[in-house]
């Protein structure tokens, strides 16, 4: 436990970076599964699994957010604009 405490206070921001990288591969790699692998696998008798083959909620998010993320661009450079020429 010291060894951890002591790479955790010389190395903060190294300890930090690697643990942020680490928790967003996992959600992309369960994002990954939920969305799409678990469409192509057969049936389970598993009932988690069984209910995330079942839901398209996530299938259907990523597709339906990129307009409204090109909306939101836009109006972020068009404030930009509007604020750098007032």
């Amino acid at each position: 436990m010291l060894a951890l405490r002591e790479f955790v206070d010389s190395n903060g921001r190294v300890f930090w970076g690697w643990l942020f990288l680490i928790i967003g591969s996992f959600s992309f790699v369960f994002f990954l599964y939920a969305a799409v692998i678990s469409k192509l696998l057969p049936p389970s008798d598993n009932a988690v699994i069984q209910a995330i083959q079942n839901d398209w909620y996530y299938c259907f998010l990523v597709p339906l957010t990129l307009p409204i993320l090109f909306v939101a661009v836009y109006f972020h450079w068009l404030s930009m604009k509007l604020f750098k020429h007032a």
